[in-house]
């Protein structure tokens, strides 16, 4: 399982490569959904999983956004590199927090009440992979609208 969500984190990761700052913030559908704002959200979805549910710690002792849609919220000192870095952090505390668990273990720190782990991987998986696929298009609008003659 994790070897698919590292993929799937990498493949998130790489939709910003060779783009600019301006084309990582296009927004081109009427949500907050843009490919810098998909992998910031990202590092949210890394720390409510893998910390949160882990920990039982609150969103805001994490010091993350209290909901999904605020996690797409660009700053203006957010830039590629900076969101990547932070995703890479994320990351690395998703992989220390469960490292010594198995798919059973059961993680208490869930609204829902305790979920085993198997299940938050596999949520994770589908909520990366359904990332990924808007990434894809967001990025070929991107590209394709660099080969459009400029008025």
């Amino acid at each position: 399982m994790s070897t698919f969500i590292d993929e799937h984190r990498s493949m998130l990761a790489a939709s910003l490569d060779g783009l600019t700052e301006e084309e990582a913030r296009l927004q081109l559908v009427p949500t907050k959904t843009t490919l810098l704002g998909l992998v910031k959200h990202a590092a949210f979805v890394e720390r409510v999983w893998f910390c949160e549910a882990v920990t039982g710690a609150s969103r805001a002792e994490l010091g993350i956004p209290a909901t999904p849609d605020e996690s797409f919220d660009l700053q203006e000192s957010d830039t590629i590199e900076s969101v990547l870095a932070d995703y890479a952090v994320a990351v690395t505390q998703s992989r220390k927090a469960v490292a010594a668990m198995d798919g059973d273990t059961l993680l208490p720190g869930n609204r829902r009440g305790p979920l085993p782990l198997r299940w938050v991987q596999q949520h994770v998986l589908r909520e990366l992979a359904q990332h990924c696929g808007h990434a894809d298009i967001l990025r070929e609008l991107i590209l394709a609208a660099r080969s459009q003659p400029q008025n």
